[in-house]
């Protein structure tokens, strides 16, 4: 039995999302943020140092990083959403996996800290907005005639790039962007996603 420790709001939707697709049983063990500081419960700190989302158990052992469970469940139960280790498409795969959680989400996240600044973040904005029209362009960019970014149809890079993918939707970027935003909402219309947002929020 494979077991998520899902948090509302956060990157570990993705990983819902997957075991959905996969469809193999799963449990959920749901973590609410705190309404004030919307920060993770100190409950996730007792499964894990970091106290962060996902998290999941395969087969007693306890596995964190987004990146690292998507290649662990793929590997395992739906090697179809991984390029050949031989293929230049298996290269890619790796690059955009680090890319989804490393490069794309620094301008993401320094824009959303430093927004909270007010006045004080002002001179940092340009350069932030700057990254993400950047980081948004070179994904929108990639996306392939089958609206996937490297296999013609859903692998695990989509899995990771939903995330920073719907963050530019989000800010509005979307006719900035439009094969990114055509990537979201096919994305979005899968029905083992809906499946995960509806389960997610129960």
């Amino acid at each position: 039995m494979i077991k998520l420790h899902h948090l509302n709001r956060s990157r570990s939707h993705r990983i819902f999302w997957l075991l959905e697709e996969i469809g193999k049983p799963y449990e959920v063990a749901h973590y609410e943020r705190d309404s004030v500081t919307n920060l993770a419960p100190p409950e996730l700190l007792h499964i894990h140092p970091l106290g962060k989302s996902p998290m999941i158990e395969l087969d007693g052992r306890l596995i964190a990083e987004s990146g690292a469970i998507v290649e662990v469940l793929c590997q395992r139960f739906a090697p179809q959403m991984i390029p050949d280790r031989d293929s230049d498409g298996y290269i890619s795969h790796l690059e955009l996996t680090h890319f989804a959680e490393g490069s794309a989400m620094t301008p993401i996240l320094l824009n959303l800290y430093v927004g909270r600044l007010g006045e004080a973040g002002a001179p940092l904005h340009p350069r932030i907005q700057g990254e993400l029209t950047s980081h948004f362009s070179y994904m929108n960019g990639l996306l392939r005639p089958s609206g996937h970014f490297v296999l013609d149809d859903l692998s695990a890079a989509d899995i990771m790039l939903s995330f920073p993918a719907e963050i530019a939707i989000r800010m509005g970027r979307g006719d900035d962007f439009p094969a990114l935003a055509n990537f979201v909402k096919a994305m979005q219309a899968r029905p083992a996603y809906q499946r995960a947002v509806e389960k997610g929020n129960s």
